[in-house]
């Protein structure tokens, strides 16, 4: 049974046995999101001119940087991924996973897991991604035997040496992949405890005392691995976007979370931090330290210049994307803050009627979008994607979820708490009404809501559709911060809204009266 050793007692039971120890530096991304450049504070596109100020954080060029630093740190260093890579800028859109084996291969990444995302295009796209990098990509818990494009190519686990020690890795993936992607159905998905159980089982008959997890599962499905099996060293998390630290006053929990004998590490998302979890081991593979942080990849790392100049080289070509027309509107649909901050406007309708039509098969009822995320109107005629993306251009991801009816009267109590200050909190709405009375106090404005053709039941759990800035609080939005079944990652909100526009032939924009003020 291995055991992890406090520092103390690792230093007085490896005295005079400094030889025996091994130690290993655990470079880590996960939830990179085709964020190949800067981003802002938000997550979202960062200006040149904020990025000459020094207001820009990750990017491809500056991960670079920053991986070739760590590893001057390091003896022994490997650099592995946490899954979804795949999806979320006009870069995927364009190049789906071509651009991201390119940098990934560049950095010289030893693994990944496979990410729901890495599905959102069927195996197809995964396989062409597969053929294209230098290194293993791993997926423990599902049945591929069935699908031709994976079969003989998408191993569970894969072993890799590094100063001289044999090194297991293993991937996982959501156990739920075939409800959040498009994997076919030649795949089957199961439980995450079972599958590593199986690997690590397999591994440590061959001689491995190393065992590393790629888990692309979650932070609470980690704990539950880290507790559930045996012989687990490290979990490399994704998924949850996750910020594990020991300096942030926002980390989800410490770094690395000690479960047992297995250090559980994650680094957030979109390339905004590299994750550097130090290690050392003792001759019969126990943890005897363990110690870390996530880098933030901010100003202070420099540019690779080659990498960046490859980078804007590939932006050019999404020019191309954003004067393509995606569809017609039949008159202008009207999406000015004056009046999707204070009141049902067509934008607002548009944006939460597609909102709940991708989402409606998965039994979701009512879709909620603040009114501060729609950014401007599109006139009538040929619709092109850069106008989408002006509407829409915070790359905010599709948040499904489930809340009582309580919570959603208190969400739209927030939404029209600051409506004399036109604040971006007010809510578009679908397949729900409302009505409110500035009139009132506020919290206690709300009244006659109606869900379909009944009045809401402030006991009876709904599912519900929102934006992840939403879901996760912003906007005032606190009360979802703790919602069930809970999904942040969907696709974009504004392919979402571009491919409804493309349906539905010419728009013809409207109101229709679910939301009245008295």
């Amino acid at each position: 049974m291995k055991r992890f050793l406090t520092a103390t007692a690792a230093l007085a039971l490896t005295s005079g046995m400094a030889s025996a120890e091994y130690s290993l530096t655990i470079l880590h991304t996960n939830d990179f999101h085709a964020r190949f450049e800067p981003i802002s504070k938000y997550d979202s596109g960062c200006s040149a001119e904020d990025d000459a100020e020094g207001k820009c954080f990750g990017g491809s060029a500056r991960l670079v940087t920053a991986i070739e630093e760590a590893r001057a740190r390091s003896n022994n260093a490997i650099l592995v991924d946490g899954g979804d890579q795949f999806q979320g800028t006009l870069f995927y859109t364009y190049y789906k996973g071509a651009l991201a084996a390119e940098m990934m291969n560049k950095m010289g990444y030893d693994a990944m897991t496979v990410g729901n995302h890495e599905f959102d295009d069927g195996p197809e796209v995964l396989r062409g991604f597969m053929d294209a990098v230098n290194f293993p990509v791993l997926m423990s818990n599902a049945d591929v035997s069935a699908e031709p494009l994976l079969a003989d190519t998408l191993a569970k686990s894969t072993v890799i040496e590094r100063g001289g020690e044999r090194l297991g890795l293993i991937g996982l993936t959501p156990e739920d992949t075939d409800e959040l992607a498009s994997p076919g159905d030649n795949i089957t998905f199961s439980d995450p405890v079972a599958a590593v159980q199986g690997e690590v089982d397999r591994l440590t008959a061959d001689g491995v005392n190393k065992i590393i997890v790629l888990s692309h599962s979650g932070y609470g499905v980690d704990q539950r691995v880290a507790a559930e099996t045996t012989g687990v060293d490290v979990i490399v998390g994704g998924h949850s976007n996750s910020l594990l630290s020991n300096t942030s006053d926002r980390a989800d929990g410490p770094y690395p979370t000690m479960m047992g004998e297995t250090a559980i590490v994650q680094a957030y998302a979109y390339g905004k931090f590299l994750g550097e979890l130090n290690l050392t081991f003792d001759d019969a593979g126990n943890i005897t330290e363990a110690k870390g942080e996530p880098l933030l990849i901010d100003a202070s790392v420099n540019k690779d210049s080659a990498t960046a100049d490859r980078i804007a080289e590939a932006a050019k070509p999404l020019e191309e994307i954003r004067n393509k027309v995606v569809a017609e509107t039949a008159s202008e649909i009207i999406g000015v803050r004056e009046d999707c901050r204070a009141r049902e406007c067509a934008m607002g309708n548009l944006i939460a009627d597609a909102m709940l039509d991708r989402v409606k098969d998965q039994g979701v009822e009512i879709a909620i979008q603040n009114g501060g995320g729609i950014r401007a109107s599109i006139d009538a005629g040929k619709v092109t994607m850069g106008e989408v993306l002006t509407v829409l251009p915070f790359q905010n991801t599709l948040s499904t979820f489930d809340v009582t009816g309580a919570k959603i009267i208190e969400a739209l109590e927030n939404g029209v708490s600051q409506h004399e200050e036109g604040a971006g909190r007010f809510p578009q709405v679908a397949g729900m009404s409302f009505a409110f009375d500035v009139a009132q106090p506020a919290g206690s404005r709300i009244s006659d809501v109606m869900v379909g053709d009944a009045p809401i039941d402030p006991d009876k759990v709904y599912s519900v559709v929102s934006n992840n800035y939403v879901r996760n609080g912003g906007d005032g939005y606190a009360m979802f911060k703790d919602a069930q079944n809970a999904y942040d990652f969907g696709p974009d909100l504004a392919d979402v809204t571009a491919e409804f526009l493309a349906a539905s032939g010419p728009y013809t924009p409207y109101t229709d009266g679910r939301i009245t003020a008295k």
